[in-house]
């Protein structure tokens, strides 16, 4: 096999995503044939060469892609110290290792993908590559469309400019609104904030695409692997 960068190893051997990665080089967790390195440019040869992250010797694995419907109330992270419940419970146990690709706060529900790719989350969560997420929110009060027309403009909360690259009213009456909107910057609770710009709160949030690939049919709590033929479909076709 031909050598590859010690990152995309580890990302591939699903220990992280690949910036992550990158960070537990820079800090000394991981070793070579018995040496440590923290210079993020080295190549490994993955038949030839020993791997170790704190402790444990690391094994190329095969690349899954998993989607999954989050429930409310679910972290999207490996652990907790507080030991609430974690999206990864929802998979067999076999799949402990996958890690999600971005995130969902723990109060939002939808579509997440989960797995042990490094290449193929960093390629669905850095803004550069622009994939579009599709939300829909339940507003508190009375929304008109001329005011979140400001969304595509874009708007500051906390010193970030967020924007969405388009928004649409579904319904609105006094006590609630619908509003579907479509992100590519994936900021932290960045539909939250677009709302709370306009002094209202969003007491429910579903997340219903990603890139081409629709929520559809899979209810709550449950997954699938995703196709060959979806996980082309969710790369950058320039970057791919």
């Amino acid at each position: 096999m031909a050598s590859v960068r010690l990152q995309k190893f580890l990302a591939d051997s699903g220990v992280a995503s690949r910036r992550a990665a990158e960070r537990l080089i820079a800090g000394g967790s991981v070793a070579v044939n018995g040496r440590t390195v923290t210079e993020l440019g080295t190549k490994v040869d993955p038949d030839q060469d020993q791997v170790v992250v704190d402790g444990r010797t690391l094994r190329s694995r095969k690349k899954l892609y998993v989607a999954v419907n989050k429930p409310p109330g679910f972290l999207c992270s490996r652990t907790d110290p507080e030991e609430r419940r974690i999206v990864g419970e929802l998979l067999p146990p076999e799949w402990a290792q996958l890690y999600t690709v971005g995130r969902l706060d723990r109060d939002s529900e939808g579509l997440i993908f989960l797995t042990n790719d490094g290449d193929f989350c960093l390629k669905l969560t850095h803004p550069r590559y622009g994939v579009r997420k599709k939300y829909v929110a339940v507003v508190e009060g009375r929304l008109e469309s001329s005011q979140i027309a400001r969304f595509t403009e874009g708007v500051e909360h906390e010193g970030e400019i967020l924007k969405a690259e388009r928004v649409r009213l579904v319904d609105s009456n006094n006590s609630h609104s619908v509003v579907e909107l479509e992100l590519a910057q994936g900021k932290n609770r960045e539909v939250r904030r677009l709302f709370e710009v306009l002094g209202h709160e969003v007491v429910q949030l579903r997340r219903v695409q990603i890139g081409p690939i629709k929520l559809g049919e899979l209810r709550v709590g449950k997954w699938r692997v995703l196709t060959p033929a979806e996980v082309r479909s969710l790369l950058p076709k320039s970057v791919s």
